[in-house]
């Protein structure tokens, strides 16, 4: 008999994925579920994107191994698509995106072809949004999916006055597209109005703008419930955790319209389009100066879905004993 119900498989190259594989495996022993994790832990940086996401598969297949042969589990999660790429034993996968939208060209010249035998092969996939998987065609869809966001609750009460004007979040300043945020700001703001930039060091000094710096995760999250807006511009977005933690607590998104799954956007769209454009000048005066009436009350209840008390519900009623009768028939 397995000595584990499932073994949770995790690239540890990234604080974000990180972070959701232990939000996955508490929500499958709320479950009922007796779970192990195994990760990659921090892996050497190389070149191309080809490159990375092999030193990654082939470091989670052993990190896989490993586990197998200590916990004996009933099914595996690969928690990513890069972690199951070279797995040595079928699973689910645990996706927020896939390499036929976010690796083209040469990026994803080996990822992609592997990646449609993979979805051929797993017993389920877990979406992380309804969107994740749409960039494929009907043939090479998987049969079973359910979709498994990663938690994103209200942090706390809202403040008694929202008093920062502006938060943006800036941890890859690149990928979020920080000059472009900066500029726009730059043009919108009026006089006795301030962009709070968090997630990041590096900030020339700017007329409105202040640094926060990288913050502590509940110190963060109090910036956010004292703010009005929170504003990004990111390149591509395939979950976009921070969009989502603002929306939780109040904030108003205003957002350029981002390739990738980027469930947040969809909210914005739905809670007011005036905030989602290429052109974040009159998004952002628009929120400061007309918000929309009961924004923070109607987003509160579309990202309820996202909640950790929902994921719990899908994983208890959804997941668990599809998998597992799925692989313990196997």
């Amino acid at each position: 008999m397995p000595g584990t119900d499932v073994l949770v498989v995790s690239v540890g190259s990234t604080t974000g994925w990180g972070l959701a594989a232990n939000e996955l495996v508490q929500s499958l022993s709320r479950g009922g579920a007796k779970v192990a994790m195994v990760d990659t832990g921090k892996l050497r940086r190389v070149r191309t994107f080809a490159l990375t996401d092999f030193v990654e598969a082939r470091a989670a297949r052993k990190a896989c191994l490993d586990g197998i042969d200590r916990h004996d589990p009933a099914a595996i999660i690969y928690c990513s698509m890069t972690a199951a790429l070279l797995w040595p034993r079928p699973g689910a996968v645990w996706l927020d995106s896939i390499a036929a939208e976010n690796r083209p060209g040469r990026h994803g010249v080996w990822q992609r072809t592997v990646e449609r035998r993979r979805l051929h092969q797993t017993p389920m996939v877990l979406a992380m949004s309804n969107r994740a998987l749409a960039p494929l065609d009907a043939s090479d869809a998987p049969d079973d999916v359910v979709v498994v966001p990663v938690p994103v609750d209200r942090s706390g009460p809202p403040a008694a006055t929202r008093d920062v004007d502006v938060v943006a979040y800036a941890g890859n300043p690149e990928k979020k597209r920080l000059d472009y945020v900066l500029d726009a700001w730059s043009r919108a703001r009026r006089a006795d109005e301030t962009l709070v930039v968090a997630g990041t060091d590096r900030l020339a000094p700017a007329e409105g703008v202040k640094l926060a710096g990288r913050m502590a995760p509940a110190e963060y999250r109090a910036l956010l419930r004292r703010a009005r807006v929170f504003v990004a511009a990111p390149r591509r977005e395939d979950y976009g955790i921070a969009p989502l933690e603002a929306l939780a607590d109040g904030c108003m998104l205003v957002t350029t319209p981002a390739p990738g799954p980027y469930p947040a956007l969809d909210i914005a769209r739905q809670l007011d389009c005036r905030l989602v454009g290429d052109d974040l000048v009159p998004a952002l005066r628009s929120a400061l100066d007309d918000p929309a009436p009961m924004y923070a009350e109607r987003a509160a209840e579309l990202v309820a879905p996202f909640s950790r008390q929902a994921v719990d519900r899908t994983v208890a009623q959804e997941v668990l004993p599809r998998l597992l009768t799925t692989l313990r028939s196997r």
